[in-house]
């Protein structure tokens, strides 16, 4: 499959800060922290895909202890992660480098997060994408996954002054294809969010937190 990042990093490399400016209440992030945290033993390995500026997750994941590796595909999230979570291990790459044909082995996790980072890949790329997160957790691990529910599909939307692409599902085809790529579905809740910024619509966040079958 060939991919198409054009502008996406981009984007996110001159949103910086603004980012967490804009979406400044993260409840539903919050929330499935805790679930881990209350899940897990302290010192698991975890996982942030699209782990942006670091902040809430991989703060308070370290904070409780945990081994927290994140990845970015924007350099400047990653640079703006390392200096809000210096306990954190950052790496700059692309989700499809760590599949089991990828470059780039990070070992296996307890658990891993995918906040809103799913959502900036095509629609045919993401069953990969949930494959190759089942392919990094440990059997019985956990995966903590938000997207917005939209019917989209790589469309482009202004959003904090720059132009991203965007995928998006309603919440029974977004079930289907993460039970699909090997997930149990153990809760799922949704928040209506409205940006503190006025070039990004009002949006139902959809959080679903999940174990990978055996």
């Amino acid at each position: 499959m060939r991919l198409d990042r054009t502008g996406q990093a981009e984007a996110f490399d001159a949103i910086g800060n603004r980012y967490d400016e804009a979406f400044p209440h993260k409840e539903g992030q919050v929330a499935a922290a805790e679930w881990l945290i209350g899940s897990l033993p302290p010192g698991s390995r975890v996982l942030d895909l699209g782990c942006g500026t670091g902040v809430p997750t991989a703060r308070r994941l370290t904070e409780a202890g945990f081994e927290v590796v994140g990845v970015d595909l924007s350099g400047g999230m990653i640079a703006l992660a390392r200096e809000n979570v210096p306990t954190g291990v950052f790496h700059h790459m692309d989700i499809a480098d760590l599949g089991p044909e990828g470059p780039c082995d990070l070992g296996r996790f307890a658990a891993v997060v995918a906040f809103f980072a799913l959502l900036m890949l095509p629609r045919a790329e993401i069953p990969l994408a949930l494959r190759t997160v089942r392919h990094l957790l440990v059997p019985g691990g956990l995966f903590a996954l938000s997207m917005v529910e939209a019917d989209v599909d790589d469309f482009s939307i202004p959003f904090i002054g720059r132009t991203i692409r965007v995928s998006g599902y309603l919440r029974d085809e977004l079930r289907e294809v993460v039970e699909a790529a090997g997930f149990e579905i153990v809760e799922e809740s949704s928040h209506t969010y409205a940006p503190a910024t006025v070039d990004v619509q009002p949006e139902v966040q959809i959080f679903l937190r999940c174990s990978r079958h055996t």
